[in-house]
């Protein structure tokens, strides 16, 4: 059956969600919005939607082909995909390698400290209390999940998507900084990775350089936001 595009059922910072005309099934529609620290900044970069889409899909092809369970099922358009139907659990899931963003103003570590370990953090998803870190206790009083389970999940995602995704880029001459993660739960009860992977999402640094190839260029005024994208998708396709 030929998926077709209905109602409008959410506009987000990066993305706009249509219903379909089959019912476990959504087409996500990448927009040229730019926002940083919780939409107090924000700005349009004219091609980037259709950017962050063939980043994703790359991205999320790979996964699937690794054992990740995604919401991605097809890529329909230059900036729209298909995608499975799910309940966003909400929490973003932050997985860093790297010392820098509010983990090097929280904690004092030096921004590029390489950390000794994979760090994983929960942030609950709620703009109008700024996405606050919490623990597994935070996560349970918020409803956020139902067990301590479903947040070991979560942090054994992120780490296999870490260590699928760090040498990937590595190989391409860039350094995963660090990356929010997003997960849903579709019409069979299954948790699977949802949302986006793009630079919107993810720190991602030239290895030689250190120049920084992300939305950090959007936050810090650095400018060239289409160009560093442009650079990711190359690397990525290269």
């Amino acid at each position: 059956m030929q998926i077709t595009k209905q109602d409008l059922m959410y506009e987000g910072k990066g993305k706009k969600l249509y219903k379909t005309n089959q019912n476990h099934l959504v087409i996500s529609e990448f927009k040229d919005d730019l926002t940083a620290f919780n939409a107090e900044k924000k700005g349009s970069e004219e091609g980037k939607g259709v950017l962050n889409c063939k980043i994703s899909t790359e991205i999320f092809k790979l996964l699937e082909s690794k054992g990740v369970k995604t919401h991605y099922v097809e890529t329909l358009s230059d900036n729209a995909m298909v995608c499975q139907f799910v309940k966003i659990i909400p929490i973003e899931v932050v997985v860093r390698n790297i010392a820098t963003g509010s983990l090097s103003k929280r904690l004092g570590i030096k921004e590029g400290e390489i950390l000794p370990f994979t760090l994983v953090e929960f942030y609950y998803k709620d703009d109008a209390l700024g996405d606050p870190l919490i623990n597994d206790e935070h996560a349970l009083i918020l409803k956020c999940v139902h067990s301590l389970e479903s947040l070991d999940i979560l942090r054994e995602r992120g780490r296999k998507v870490n260590e699928i995704l760090r040498p990937f880029f590595d190989d391409k001459n860039l350094m995963l900084v660090d990356f929010k993660l997003e997960f849903g739960i579709n019409e069979k009860g299954e948790i699977i990775l949802a949302d986006e992977i793009s630079p919107d999402s993810c720190r991602f640094w030239d290895k030689q350089t250190k120049e920084k190839l992300d939305k950090d260029r959007f936050r810090q005024d650095l400018g060239s936001v289409k160009v560093a994208y442009e650079e990711i998708l190359k690397r990525i396709l290269g």
